[in-house]
């Protein structure tokens, strides 16, 4: 198919914002639409998609990020990203590949600004739940006012809250200076956008959705994960591609060896930093149960398990510093998902019918962990003492409640109905698929969606 529009998609530089952008290129590509992923400098750049070229922008720091405070981060990016993203246009036009759209990640939102003083069309991607985009968004408008004192919370859009269910970031602001204000900055303009994609499904979240629709020209896109894992019609696309993280062991020859839904796999992502206490009630919580485990165990942090752990676990499970999560999920063997609820591998169990316990740690954990238990009811929620530690006894509980306990079938047949639906939404005429079609079908053309 002719390529006759051309996207920039620029994505905040953590994995968790990559890899959801990289499969929406991929979707467009797929289309027709010729795409460029600009990353910054310190991205490993490598061809993830013949379809797509890769480009890089400055965020100001060439490669050397690692110390910066976000407010300072934030704002030198947003000077340095402006000025470069500019040129990188620039120099595409002048490539013979002039640029149709912007299609940038809420958390830049001057994305908007380059492309409408560049005449270009602008589309904003949420990286979070409509639900979550709900909470925020109140926020913004003052509607929802911080520090929240109410111990439930009413907002339309959403079921009751209670305040244990809001982000991290609402309840406590010192301790992550500048991220709420990042959060609420993504709604900037969010109004003069065509299009503002959400990775969700709109079976997920149909009252959430609906409810941004008043003030914005929402679209789900989600489940952005590898086609292969869902509705299998882009070939051989069973990975996201590029990676801050070094592939290693990818532990399925163990899986092989275990029973259908015996294994429980701990993995709390990319950032999370678990006390040196937390790792201990999690040990010993994978002791008590009994039952084959797969944990990931970044290297920055196995210093913090029990001594002697690893060598008596050998028997019974397996501690890995990385393992192909898609892959891992899709297993037979896995029975429970022990999991931060990070919005990125909520959306993963949901594809693949996988059961959960919410641990969550910080940012929008606490609500995706509410609608895992309380709305989807694939999971539980387990929760953390006064000192804030999920002690081995609650987490044992819910393990068991989970793999075997008086709901656990329930649990199971809400996961496959799930897992199907997030399946139809990007199959060809799904609700996704549609609205990915719509914006294809208006670049194609040209005309812009009125409001």
């Amino acid at each position: 198919m002719e390529k006759t529009a051309h996207c920039v998609i620029l994505p905040y530089p953590i994995q968790g914002h990559i890899n959801p952008m990289i499969q929406f290129s991929k979707r467009l590509a797929h289309k027709g639409i010729a795409v460029t992923f600009a990353v910054t400098e310190d991205v490993p750049v490598n061809e993830f998609s013949a379809d797509i070229s890769v480009e890089t922008i400055s965020d100001g720091y060439h490669g050397k990020r690692a110390d910066a405070a976000l407010p300072e981060y934030l704002l030198i990016f947003r000077k340095a990203g402006t000025e470069s993203l500019s040129k990188l246009i620039q120099k595409l036009r002048e490539d013979g590949r002039p640029v149709d759209c912007v299609v940038y990640d809420a958390f830049l939102p001057w994305g908007l600004s380059v492309a409408k003083d560049l005449g270009l069309f602008g589309a904003v991607f949420f990286t979070q739940s409509c639900c979550v985009n709900i909470i925020y968004y109140n926020i913004f408008k003052g509607l929802l006012k911080v520090p929240v004192l109410e111990k439930e919370i009413s907002v339309a859009g959403l079921p009751a809250l209670e305040v244990s269910d809001l982000p991290s970031f609402v309840l406590d602001q010192e301790a992550h200076p500048g991220s709420l204000k990042l959060l609420l900055s993504q709604f900037e303009g969010v109004e003069d956008c065509e299009f503002v994609f959400v990775n969700s499904v709109y079976e997920l979240e149909e009252e959430a959705t609906d409810w941004l629709r008043k003030f914005m020209f929402v679209k789900t896109i989600g489940p952005t994960i590898p086609s292969m894992y869902v509705d299998k019609r882009l070939a051989h696309d069973t990975n996201y591609g590029l990676s801050l993280f070094k592939p290693i062991d990818t532990c399925m020859e163990w899986l092989q060896q275990q029973s259908p839904k015996s294994v429980i796999y701990i993995s709390f992502g990319s950032m999370a930093k678990l006390k040196k206490q937390q790792m201990e009630e999690l040990a010993t919580t994978l002791k008590l149960t009994g039952k084959p485990f797969l944990w990931v165990v970044r290297s920055s942090e196995e210093s913090k398990l029990p001594e002697n752990f690893i060598e008596e676990a050998s028997g019974k499970g397996l501690i890995v510093s990385w393992c192909p999560q898609l892959e891992v999920l899709a297993h037979d063997a896995i029975g429970c998902f022990v999991t931060h609820c990070g919005w990125n591998s909520t959306l993963e169990a949901l594809s693949l019918g996988v059961p959960m316990v919410g641990v969550p740690w910080w940012s929008d954990q606490a609500t995706n962990a509410k609608f895992v238990m309380d709305v989807w009811k694939i999971g539980v929620r387990a929760f953390p003492n006064k000192e804030g530690i999920v002690g081995h006894e609650e987490l044992s509980r819910c393990v068991n409640y989970v793999m075997e306990g008086e709901r656990a079938e329930e649990m199971r047949e809400n996961a496959l109905k799930w897992k199907e639906l997030t399946k139809g939404a990007v199959d060809e005429g799904g609700s996704s698929d549609r609205n990915i079609q719509e914006f294809v079908s208006t670049m194609m053309g040209g005309d812009r969606p009125q409001k």
